[in-house]
């Protein structure tokens, strides 16, 4: 499996996983990433930090720490 951290821009995936415990994993799903959900990679950052992604009809960026904690497929 991948990390959300590894996916390309243009490409839709689904969220298999969740990794990471207490506020942080709260805080990640708290902005609709939760398992099953797809996600669309719009844009990565040069340095790869920030990951510009479409969640449920809304764009959020999100730390490259985080995008790590997401296995998706």
């Amino acid at each position: 499996m991948q990390t959300l951290k590894e996916v390309k821009c243009g490409r839709t995936v689904r969220v298999v996983k969740l990794h990471g415990e207490g506020a942080v994993k709260r805080r990640i799903m708290d902005m609709g990433i939760t398992k099953g959900t797809d996600i669309y990679v719009r844009k990565v950052a040069p340095l790869g930090d920030p990951v510009e992604v479409t969640v449920r009809g809304y764009e959020l960026s999100l730390r490259k720490a985080d995008a790590e904690m997401i296995e998706v497929q």
